[in-house]
């Protein structure tokens, strides 16, 4: 976005000839002392022209590392295609597809390939939830069972007694909003090796028929912890998806279709793929144990071959986009809330959405998903990781930089001190190397050869006495 001219008459044509000079002087230092360094005009055009890196502080010369990298791992079939997108205050200054979409066939991969976000779902239905407590339909504070009466009677594991049963107790409170939307509620995936992870195997939790079938199976599950004490990757999202369905009278795949893609031009993103894309739905891998990609064995992790929409469509992990679409919406966080005019959410929505929610007792390493470990510096807000000292973390990025990936690879990080928005596609189930993801990380800051933020301010930051005298 191009600062707007630090001069009189531009500011004097915005506010109007009938403003006197005092209050001119007097609006213009008050707009200083309140508006950040930062800060843009309130619409953000969405153009993917790439432009010459140098013009938003990269080097082209550092960039063909990241592309040297990428095109390596596929070279070395350690990856079928990847898509990337890299953009600096809203200028794409990288956008690449490197390998295939399938090896059998050997057709090359698109920028336009769908991908399985799988996790990377999980912002999305936080942002649909962010639109929910934007309309006052909730509270972080409030019990979860306020809007799932199927929760009221939760009870905690608490361990097996003499004859290998399981020990219930009550929780300390009920869990709530927000612990819910940073995995703190007590809630699992069911992976773990306690008889109550069994449950979730036993009931078939992830082969409901609908999401109401899947409440009443979590209501039968005891939560795993006290609610608010430990940190456990879990089915929380899905839960989410039920509760948006429920506060917006609207299925999940219809709200963030009606409120989430259509607004932001996310073509592609939904939660299957019809029959007129197939033929851009790129193939799913998985790392094998001698370290080579093999077909993926997990029937798409659990999703099928999304032909059809789902009868139980999952707000933890059910999406499809391509790195467009996902690029659009990982922009419009970037931007405050909104992309080429319009408005999902406001700025304070996701500064909140954002930040890191957990306590210091939690992250000392102990809890981790995948390539995430929660540490100092590196914590989780409302369904997306929060890096709030990057220093302490051992990262490049700027702080308050937000991200989150998916069980296929898919990876994404909006970078606000920086201005940076990454967006990265790829289908390898079972992690593997490289770690593209970190990696991928250390290559693009590497190239940001000056960090200066050059948006500057939307007001003069002064008045000079010519500017006065002209007047």
């Amino acid at each position: 976005m191009t600062p707007r001219p630090h001069s009189f008459a531009p500011y004097m044509t915005m506010v109007g000839i009938a403003l006197t000079f005092g209050a001119y002087l007097s609006l213009a230092q008050q707009s200083n002392a309140q508006k950040p360094q930062g800060q843009r005009p309130a619409h953000h055009p969405v153009d993917l022209t790439v432009i010459k890196p140098e013009g938003v502080g990269f080097s082209s010369e550092r960039l063909e590392r990241l592309h040297t990298f990428m095109q390596q791992t596929v070279d070395q079939k350690e990856i079928a295609g990847i898509v990337t997108i890299l953009a600096r205050h809203g200028k794409v200054v990288d956008y690449r597809a490197y390998g295939v979409s399938d090896m059998a066939s050997g057709t090359p991969i698109t920028k336009d390939a769908i991908f399985r976000d799988f996790s990377m779902t999980k912002p999305v239905t936080g942002v649909a939830m962010m639109i929910l407590y934007e309309r006052g339909k909730w509270l972080p504070s409030d019990p979860i069972a306020k809007y799932i009466p199927e929760f009221a009677k939760l009870k905690v594991f608490s361990g097996v007694d003499a004859e290998g049963k399981m020990i219930l107790v009550d929780p300390d409170h009920a869990p709530t909003m927000g612990e819910l939307m940073t995995h703190t509620a007590g809630f699992s995936y069911g992976n773990g090796t306690t008889l109550a992870d069994a449950m979730y195997k036993d009931l078939k939790v992830r082969q409901s028929r609908n999401l109401q079938d899947f409440i009443e199976k979590m209501a039968k599950i005891p939560l795993l912890y006290q609610p608010g004490k430990g940190w456990i990757y879990s089915l929380s999202m899905d839960i989410e998806g039920y509760i948006v369905e429920k506060l917006s009278g609207q299925s999940l795949p219809q709200f963030m279709d009606n409120q989430i893609f259509k607004p932001l031009g996310m073509r592609d993103a939904g939660f299957f793929v019809p029959q007129s894309k197939r033929d851009r739905f790129a193939s799913l891998y998985e790392n094998g144990s001698d370290g080579k990609l093999i077909p993926d064995s997990t029937n798409g992790g659990g999703f099928g071959d999304y032909s059809t929409l789902p009868t139980m469509p999952s707000g933890g992990g059910g999406l499809v986009s391509t790195a467009e679409d996902y690029y659009r919406f990982a922009q419009m966080l970037g931007y405050g809330g909104e992309l080429n005019g319009t408005r999902i959410l406001a700025p304070a929505t996701i500064h909140l959405m954002t930040s890191n929610h957990l306590p210091a007792s939690l992250l000392t390493g102990e809890y981790r998903i995948g390539l995430q470990v929660l540490r100092p510096g590196f914590g989780y807000g409302y369904n997306v990781a929060a890096v709030f000292d990057p220093a302490e973390a051992e990262l490049p990025e700027g702080k308050d930089t937000f991200l989150w990936d998916g069980a296929a690879g898919t990876w994404f990080w909006v970078d606000p001190t920086n201005d940076i928005v990454f967006v990265g596609m790829i289908q390898r189930m079972r992690g593997g190397n490289p770690n593209v993801e970190y990696l991928s990380r250390s290559l693009v800051y590497q190239a940001l050869v000056d960090r200066r933020n050059k948006k500057g301010p939307l007001y003069p930051r002064r008045v000079s006495q010519r500017q006065i005298h002209e007047y």
